[in-house]
This record gives structure tokens, sequence and C-alpha cells, in this order.
């Protein structure tokens, strides 16, 4: 498969390489980015190669994709996103999204997501068209909810206990967005 390379007005979306290995630890390596997420902060540059590795392998292996998150004007790593898995026999995914700490607040991962959102309604994924893309938050995880709320998800639901990581479970608020609700923003 071809890797699909995204572009939005101040936003380049490509493929994760060993180039980017510094600046992904860095990334994970912030307690307030990996607060919500399933993932330990980082302690070493390995973590941050192996977690590239993975995300590779994924695609390879056609289970998810994973961009990585650069501004055009410099093409600073800022954050990840993508499709986290997806099931194309019931035409459904799960995405997720992080964005560097000092660039929290500026729209970015609205608009990372919405390009993304788009491709995988649009049928541009290897597994084809989707028909429901689902979002995750913990609760208390108020940026990523407004998140998925500007781009039209729902909330449907609390997943009790549905999550576990750093050595405990975690319930889930569920959003989803399906196609026939979608909008291009």
């Amino acid at each position: 498969m071809q890797f699909p390379k995204l572009s939005t007005k101040r936003l380049s979306l490509e493929e994760l390489s060993f180039d980017d290995v510094k600046s992904l630890y860095q990334h994970f390596s912030n307690e307030e980015v990996v607060e919500h997420y399933d993932l330990e902060v980082f302690a070493k540059e390995d973590q941050a190669l192996s977690l590239i590795e993975l995300f590779k392998k994924r695609v390879d292996e056609k289970l998810g994709i994973r961009w990585a998150i650069k501004l055009k004007s410099n093409n600073s790593f800022i954050g990840t996103c993508g499709f986290n898995s997806w099931n194309p026999k019931m035409k459904s995914s799960v995405i997720g999204y992080d964005i560097s700490r000092e660039y929290w607040g500026q729209g970015y991962a609205t608009e990372a997501m919405r390009e993304i959102i788009k491709l995988g309604f649009s049928g541009g994924l290897p597994c084809g068209e989707l028909n429901r893309i689902q979002g995750d938050t913990v609760p208390g995880n108020q940026a990523s909810e407004t998140v998925l709320k500007k781009l039209g998800f729902k909330e449907e639901g609390l997943l009790r206990e549905s999550g576990y990581w750093k050595g405990q479970f975690h319930d889930l608020k569920c959003f989803g967005l399906l196609r026939s609700e979608y909008n291009e923003i």
C-alpha cells in the first residue's frame, strides 16, 4: 500500500519515519501528553523507535494507520493521529490523536482529524469505505471531547472499565460519527 500523505491549510500528515524518533520521544516523554493515553511516559529514545516500528507493522498488516502531524511552515513534528484499528466487515474504525503540549488549543487536532475522517468516509483506506468512526475519551479529557464534538461526533455512552493501562481500568466515553451524519466542515 502506498502510504497516503495528506495536507491541510497548516499541516502535513505523513508516515512516521525513523527521522522522527527524537521528536516522538520528546512528545511522549511529556507527562501532560500521555496523561489520558495508554502509554507510559517515555524514558528512552528506544521506546519511540519501537512505537514507529509498531505503527509501520500495523500499516503493513492492514490493521491500522498512524500519521505524523507536522507544521507546513517549518516541518516541525507536533503530534500523531490515525485509525488505531478498523473492522472492514463492519465498515468501522476507532481513531486517536495526540498533540504536543506547546501546540494545544490552536485547532491542530481538529484540522488533522477532519482530513483523516474525510479519507475514511471516502474509501481511501485499505479497509475500504467506512460507515462509522468511533473516538473514545477518558472522562475528564475535556479537550479531546471538544475536538470530537467540533467534528460532529455524538456522545453515545460510557464504556465502564473498557480500557486497561498503567495498571488500572479506565472508563471510556464513546463518541461516534456516521457517514450519513458527516458533513465536510
